[in-house]
């Protein structure tokens, strides 16, 4: 797994990254714990998380009925030590927000697989649980660290990033040699 952080491998690093970015979610008493939690559909992705996790889990995923008809499929860590810095960084304040962190082409690509989607040929990432100047922080570190522009667009009351056709090209490029299959339809139909 290569280097670590920690005792985390760089790997379990940026996949814990790119999930509380997205849609992982922490809690934490004495030490945290992450959850992942996805619709069934999404079954694979879980499990492939769950294998890069496996050693801080107790319990594999499982399906799970929500309220209402969906059915989610998730696991939730063990609460442990080295998890507890993520909490702080990405809850510290009490609410969810995005502490300064490194965006490696792994990162980008699982908060992609979590929160992203497509128009015909630019990419958004959905952020909407994050506060308009974490936002504005994110897409001026996508510039400043890999060239990639966009903008902050409005989605009902809220906003997302939306990157340009141009960058959602360069972005696609980055992350796809670490997307999983069933996560190709997200990217943009066009090549360059």
């Amino acid at each position: 797994m290569g280097n670590t952080v920690g005792s985390l491998s760089e790997v379990q690093h940026q996949i814990i990254t790119g999930t509380v970015l997205g849609d992982g979610s922490m809690r934490c008493r004495a030490n945290a714990l992450l959850e992942v939690n996805h619709s069934f559909a999404q079954k694979n992705y879980v499990d492939w998380k769950h294998d890069h996790l496996s050693e801080f889990v107790l319990t594999p995923p499982g399906a799970r009925r929500t309220n209402g008809r969906r059915i989610a499929y998730r696991f939730v860590t063990r609460s442990l030590l080295i998890l507890t810095p993520f909490y702080r960084l990405f809850y510290g304040s009490g609410k969810k927000r995005v502490p300064e962190l490194e965006l490696t082409p792994l990162t980008m690509a699982v908060w992609f697989m979590d929160d992203g989607s497509k128009s015909t040929n630019a990419l958004y990432l959905n952020m909407q649980q994050f506060e308009l100047g974490d936002q504005r922080r994110l897409l001026d570190q996508l510039r400043e660290e890999w060239s990639l522009d966009g903008n902050l667009n409005r989605d009902k009351q809220y906003h997302r990033i939306r990157l340009s056709v141009e960058s959602s090209l360069r972005f696609a490029d980055l992350i796809r040699p670490h997307l999983l299959d069933e996560f190709g339809y997200k990217l943009p139909l066009m090549t360059p």
